[in-house]
């Protein structure tokens, strides 16, 4: 049986899956974040973290990732067009529009202050990749447009974690500030809907989209 444990971060959502194999993690948070997400697995008494799933290579999804490595083992996985990103320590915000424009400011006032550990990835995933050899019968999607490398993790053929391509923090809306190409995105979001998810799980906000919900979003920005 496979069970799903939401874990709502300062900025971002992380998400552990339970599988009889043991434990993934999708998303590592900001730097610092790896106590609330070592607590959280402590708590199920399953110390077996495999797999640390990272969407696309932004401070607030990987930042805590290079510390969970070290205290659990696991291995790190991110999609080919992210790696050099995430090695590096970077946060590439690509062209921002609305609020974004103030955020990237804002972000190149706190990345002296707050360094990213980057980190060399164990597991560089394309499109399609399955990941039954780490417990979990998932396969990557490569959905770009956010980063080069989004990536989102379709689980089950059920459930789909898509990072930052959707949120649900406010009313459900698709990725709004910032983009790698702006272009990508309404095929990404096409892409999931011909998957037919049941449940789709936001890099941010609290509540999961249903497949009739992410069908209306989809609708409006296609």
């Amino acid at each position: 049986m496979t069970k799903i444990y939401p874990i709502n971060l300062r900025f971002a959502n992380a998400y552990l899956i339970a599988t009889q194999d043991g434990l993934t993690l999708v998303d590592a948070g900001m730097p610092g974040d790896e106590k609330q997400i070592i607590h959280q697995i402590q708590s199920l008494g399953d110390n077996n973290l495999k797999l640390i799933f990272i969407t696309h290579a932004h401070l607030d999804h990987y930042g805590s990732a290079a510390a969970l490595k070290r205290i659990t083992g696991a291995q790190i996985a991110i999609h080919e067009y992210d790696v050099d990103s995430m090695a590096n320590g970077s946060t590439e915000l690509g062209e921002t529009k609305g609020r974004g424009r103030l955020t990237k400011m804002i972000l190149s006032i706190m990345l002296p202050l707050v360094p990213v550990e980057g980190l060399q990835a164990d597991i560089v995933i394309k499109d399609q990749d399955e990941l039954q050899a780490y417990g979990l019968n998932a396969s990557a999607i490569h959905t770009p447009g956010h980063t080069a490398g989004s990536s989102s993790l379709f689980l089950n053929n059920r459930h789909i974690f898509v990072g930052d391509l959707v949120s649900t923090n406010g009313s459900p809306h698709i990725q709004r500030y910032y983009a790698n190409d702006w272009s990508q995105i309404p095929k990404s979001l096409s892409r999931i809907g011909t998957l037919q998810p049941e449940l789709i799980y936001p890099g941010h906000g609290r509540n999961s989209l249903t497949r009739l919900e992410f069908s209306k979003l989809l609708a409006k920005c296609i």
